[in-house]
C-alpha cells in the first residue's frame, strides 16, 4: 500500500492508503516522490476552485521531485535518476509540443493536482518525457521547487520579458514564492531590483536576499515610490502577479518602452488600460502562463549555479493542509515544502 493526500471535498484533506499503481507503461516512468512544493492553485483547488470538470477523490500536488524507480521499455530513463516531473499533462503532437511550447499545448488533458491526480502521494507514474533531470548539485527540496514557481519565473524574466543585465526591474509581492525567485534571479545578472512587500518583516526579508529598494504597499502607493526612485524615468521591467490591486500602478512604473510580464490575478481578474498611454509610450505587455519543458532544465541549471529558491517553511504530509493555510493568509516568505 502506499500513502496519498487526497481532496475528498472542499477544504477536506484525507491522508489514505491505496493500492501502488500498476507498473510503468512503455512510455512511462513510476517516481518515488521525495518533496512537493505548495502553489496557489493549491489553495484555489482545495478551496473548489477548479476552472475545468475534476472528480474527487483527487489525489492533490501539483510541484513535485523525486527518484525514478521503474521505467518503461521506451522510456530512455535511468533508474535512480532524480527527476521533476511537469505540473500538467499535455498531448505530446501537436504543433506547440512539438516546437518545444508545451505550455502552448492544444489538447492538454490537464494539471496535476488539479483536474488531475497529483503527486501527494508514495508513488506515481508519469510520462518520461514529461520530466526533467536534476543536476548533481541541486537538493530535492530545492528542485520541489522547480516545476511550476522557478520555471514560472525563468519563463517570465527571459522567454518573454527579455531581461538584460544591469536593467531595472519592480518585483510585485518580493515575499512571495515567485517574487523571492524573481529577485534572486534579477539580482544575480546584476539589476537594480525594486520591489513591494506588505508587511515591514517582508521588507527585511527582501533586503537580505538582494532587493536594493523595497516599498511597503500597506503604507506607500508604490508607483509613487517607484517613479521618485528611477528619476520619473520608471522602471525596465515590471513582474507582475498580483492583478487588479497594482495593475495600473504598474503600468505608471513603466519607462518608455518598458515591458510588463504578467502571470496571474491573485487580487482579481480586471484592470483597466489607458490605450494612450499604451501606444504612446510603446509599452509591451506579456501574457506568460506556466512553462514550457526548456524552462525547468534552465532552472535547474540555474539553481545548480548557486540561486536557490527561497524556502519559507517544510511540512509532513499530514500537515499539508498547515501550508495551505499558510500560503492563503499570506504569512509566507518565500516557498512552502511538502516533505514525503
Amino acid at each position: 500500500m502506499v500513502r496519498a493526500l487526497q481532496l475528498v471535498a472542499d477544504r477536506d484533506l484525507r491522508l489514505v492508503e491505496q493500492e501502488p499503481p500498476p507498473p510503468p507503461a512503455a512510455d512511462e516512468v513510476q517516481i518515488r516522490v521525495a518533496a512537493i512544493a505548495l502553489n496557489h492553485i493549491d489553495v484555489w483547488g482545495w478551496r473548489g476552485m477548479a476552472f475545468a470538470k475534476r472528480e474527487l477523490p483527487l489525489t492533490v500536488g501539483a510541484e513535485a521531485a523525486g527518484q525514478v524507480v521503474a521505467a518503461g521499455p521506451d522510456a530512455r530513463i535511468a533508474v535512480g535518476t532524480r527527476v521533476v516531473p511537469f505540473a500538467a499533462i499535455t498531448c505530446g503532437t501537436c504543433r506547440a509540443c512539438r516546437e518545444g511550447r508545451d505550455n502552448l499545448c492544444e489538447n492538454p488533458r490537464g494539471v496535476r493536482g488539479f483536474h488531475l491526480h497529483g503527486f501527494a502521494q508514495d508513488v506515481v507514474n508519469h510520462p518520461a518525457r514529461l520530466t526533467v533531470p536534476i543536476p548533481a548539485r541541486v537538493c530535492l527540496t530545492d528542485a520541489a521547487c522547480v516545476a511550476v514557481a522557478y520555471s514560472t519565473v525563468e519563463h517570465m524574466l527571459f522567454d518573454n520579458a527579455r531581461l538584460e543585465p544591469g536593467e531595472t526591474i519592480l518585483v510585485h509581492a518580493g515575499g512571495s514564492g515567485i517574487g523571492s525567485i524573481a529577485i534572486k534571479i534579477a539580482k544575480s545578472l546584476g539589476c537594480r531590483v525594486i520591489t513591494t512587500v506588505g508587511s515591514d518583516a517582508k521588507a527585511e526579508g527582501a533586503r537580505v536576499i538582494g532587493a536594493d529598494d523595497v516599498i511597503n504597499y500597506r503604507t506607500e502607493r508604490f508607483e509613487g515610490v517607484v517613479r521618485k526612485l528611477t528619476g520619473k524615468r520608471g522602471v525596465d521591467v515590471v513582474f507582475e502577479h498580483v492583478g487588479a490591486d497594482t495593475w495600473s500602478g504598474s503600468l505608471l512604473c513603466l519607462k518608455r518602452g518598458g515591458r510588463l510580464v504578467t502571470c496571474g490575478a491573485t487580487s482579481g481578474p480586471s484592470g483597466s488600460l489607458n490605450l494612450m498611454q499604451l501606444f504612446q509610450q510603446q509599452y509591451r505587455i506579456i501574457g506568460s502562463f506556466g512553462a514550457p519543458l526548456h524552462s525547468l532544465a534552465s532552472a535547474l541549471d540555474r539553481i545548480a549555479s548557486g540561486v536557490t529558491p527561497v524556502i519559507d517553511s517544510v511540512h509532513t504530509l499530514a500537515d499539508f493542509r498547515t501550508g495551505l493555510e499558510r500560503l492563503e493568509g499570506r504569512e509566507v516568505f518565500g516557498k512552502i515544502v511538502v516533505e514525503l
